[in-house]
């Protein structure tokens, strides 16, 4: 474990410094938006893109690995449909508030787990994290917004969300680079290399971009509703999909790649969806917060959980 501490440092202090640059006033509002919308239309999917492009793929258990996040994925959802008659009447949990602790549940942060692949499980752990965020992506926002939709009663404009996954960026990399590596022949090396040198700037300026996304303020309201959110994504999940890769039979490194997608806190782009469509947006950046700073304990845990079955 001291050795993951010691790789994933690193990562957390460059989150800290993005939320240290967020308070100064030579970086406004204006700025950080600025980064968001460049790192979700250039910047991760250049990521992306260059890194399914050049991975190695020879070697994985994809269908394995998806399998046991999928299975992982719709228990923890429905295990967290299961508690709302319970939070409703003995927590006081509102419709709004109970759509955030869904969100912050089913959501992952795969650009950090992918930072995190990059230092500890290069090139191949990197390449695994990018296929999923590919595959996550579509059912990830489907439910999410479904869910937010039936708690809030706001009916969503189904043909716009239809279409804004249809075009999303990284949906849409990963399957040019799925294209890509079909082709007889490989890009022309200039492309190729500039498309390198925006993808390396991704990975700075992403964490950086998260950091600045975090909000200390709303996490100094915990409380039950915070604590089960935390739990859920944090703890029982990663459980889930722990138990299912095993009992598929995965092991060795990949195990650790899938217990290291399991073990990150929750996207922030879930606080957009709850602000628009009437969720708790305030509870979502509060669980999202404390998630990114429990985090740091709980992915070496997984990690070291995981090692123990491999023989690490």
């Amino acid at each position: 474990m001291p050795t993951v501490f010691a790789a994933i440092l690193p990562i957390f202090l460059l989150i800290l410094f993005g939320q240290a640059l967020r308070r100064l006033p030579l970086f406004n509002g204006e700025f950080w938006r600025g980064l968001d919308v460049m790192g979700f239309y250039v910047l991760y999917p250049a990521l992306l893109f260059v890194t399914i492009v050049r991975a190695d793929f020879s070697a994985l258990a994809f269908s394995t690995v998806v399998f046991a996040l999928a299975f992982a994925g719709i228990a923890i959802a429905l295990f967290t449909l299961a508690l709302w008659p319970v939070l409703r009447d003995r927590a006081r949990l509102s419709r709004p508030s109970f759509s955030s602790i869904f969100q912050t549940t089913v959501r992952w942060n795969g650009f950090l787990a992918f930072a995190v692949a990059e230092k500890l499980f290069p090139p191949e752990g990197a390449a695994m994290v990018a296929l999923v965020m590919a595959v996550l992506i579509i059912p990830i926002n489907v439910e999410s917004v479904a869910v937010v939709a039936w708690f809030t009663e706001k009916a969503p404009n189904v043909r716009a969300v239809a279409r804004k996954i249809a075009v999303n960026p990284l949906v849409l990399a990963a399957a040019a680079a799925l294209f890509v590596r079909a082709l007889p022949f490989p890009l022309p090396d200039p492309a190729m290399e500039m498309l390198d040198l925006v993808a390396r700037a991704a990975l700075g300026m992403g964490l950086m971009a998260i950091g600045a996304g975090l909000r200390p303020q709303d996490a100094l309201r915990p409380n039950k509703a915070v604590l089960l959110a935390v739990v859920n994504k944090l703890v029982i999940f990663p459980a889930m999909v722990i138990g299912a890769a095993l009992a598929l039979g995965l092991s060795g490194p990949q195990l650790s790649y899938l217990a290291l997608c399991a073990a990150v806190p929750t996207a922030m782009n879930g606080y957009v969806l709850a602000r628009q469509m009437g969720g708790d947006a305030e509870l979502y950046a509060a669980i999202a917060t404390i998630q990114t700073a429990i985090s740091f304990m709980t992915i070496p845990l997984a990690l070291a959980v995981v090692a123990q079955f491999s023989g690490g």
